[in-house]
């Protein structure tokens, strides 16, 4: 019997977006038969109890933010003698690919990156050398783990990384489960205060971080043309972050105080699919964003920007979906029209696109992945 293979995988922390909870399903995905796997937050203490599988070892670094983290990550590294270290965001990648020298021979190091290059050093205000950090510290990795085929290719000729090293790998959604628990569920709208869901609708989600790529002050800006007409039309965001004054000063602004909800961060936001009408993504850019495989795994309707390459290629032309012309508030605001004007009350569909993410399926190619990875460093 094969001796098991010990692997790390890292996140900043488990509460997160859809980078994080990727690497969380990995971790009690990963099958505990052929694999010893580790777990390490780098600016978290613990996860809750119960969170893990217990032959996942988790390992909290509580480090003030990811790079104040490198001595602790190293320790662990030199420590744990991991044969396979996979990380999941950019970020943390550079902080890995820098320490790689100085981990044990015969490791390797796979990273997963989690949005476009371009649209990620345009919009998150990244230092002027970042590019240049990618076309460095890239090279190191063992296989670069993309979410689509776009991604790759953009990677690919910006970076000067070799094909062979890039990898496409779903991202593991519940889908099962997911439906499951959907199924049992009331719906929320009619709780959620004066004004807020508590009309005839139609109800539009809408879940992320509060910050700029994510598009809501676009969004809210579309609702002021929707609910002209649609006059009861609401609108729940889901999501916590930098941008949450500037937003609900523009919702007063746009006097649409009674029409919008702020809910905060939601850790289940499948607990508002009962009653929604559609899932709205007004992102400027996104890899495949979990929370909108997620949606359509529920089988709710879809209203989104054309957020990359990838998830043009992946929904255009499919039922259920409305894809605006470009990310800008008129066109989401056609897109949305369009898709009200269409659907009937509590329509779903069945978004066949979603079984190639199925969690089985997904943890099943990063299994093969990293076998291929440590068989190769051995030859």
């Amino acid at each position: 019997m094969k001796p098991r293979i010990r692997i790390l995988l890292l996140t900043p922390h488990l509460d997160g977006g859809g980078a994080e909870k990727v690497i969380a399903l990995l971790a009690a995905g990963l099958s505990p038969d052929k694999y010893e796997v580790h777990l390490g937050l780098m600016t978290q203490a613990a996860p809750p109890a119960g969170a893990f599988p217990n032959g996942v070892t988790v390992h909290g670094l509580a480090a003030g933010r990811v790079r104040a983290g490198a001595i602790k990550l190293l320790r662990l590294v030199r420590r744990l003698k991991p044969r396979v270290v996979l990380s999941g965001m950019f970020h943390l990648n550079f902080l890995v690919l820098l320490l790689r020298p100085l981990f044990p021979a015969g490791t390797c190091v796979l990273i997963r990156q989690n949005g476009s290059l371009s649209a990620s050093l345009a919009f998150h205000r990244l230092p002027f050398y970042t590019r240049l950090l990618y076309r460095l510290l890239y090279r190191r990795a063992d296989r670069v783990i993309c979410q689509s085929a776009a991604m790759a290719a953009e990677l690919g000729a910006a970076l000067a990384v070799s094909a062979d090293r890039l990898a496409v790998l779903p991202n593991p959604v519940e889908v099962d489960a997911l439906r499951a628990r959907v199924a049992d569920l009331p719906s929320l709208w009619s709780g959620l205060g004066s004004g807020h869901g508590s009309g005839p609708g139609p109800h539009l989600l809408a879940v992320g971080r509060l910050a700029s790529e994510k598009g809501f002050d676009q969004l809210l800006q579309a609702m002021v043309a929707v609910r002209m007409q649609f006059p009861s039309a609401d609108l729940v965001i889901a999501g916590a972050g930098p941008e949450e004054a500037p937003l609900l000063e523009l919702r007063r602004n746009l006097d649409l105080d009674a029409a919008v909800s702020f809910a905060g961060h939601v850790a289940e936001p499948f607990r508002f699919y009962p009653g929604a009408t559609a899932f709205v993504l007004s992102s400027h850019h996104e890899g495949l964003p979990n929370a909108l495989l997620e949606a359509a795994a529920a089988g709710l309707p879809i209203v989104t920007t054309p957020a990359s390459q990838g998830l043009v290629d992946l929904l255009g032309s499919r039922p259920g979906v409305w894809l605006a012309a470009d990310s800008s508030s008129a066109a989401l605001t056609t897109a949305l029209l369009q898709a009200l004007r269409s659907l009937q009350a509590a329509q779903r569909f069945p978004h066949t696109f979603i079984d190639a993410f199925r969690l089985d399926r997904a943890v099943a190619a990063f299994e093969h992945l990293i076998d291929a990875t440590c068989e190769e460093r051995q030859l």
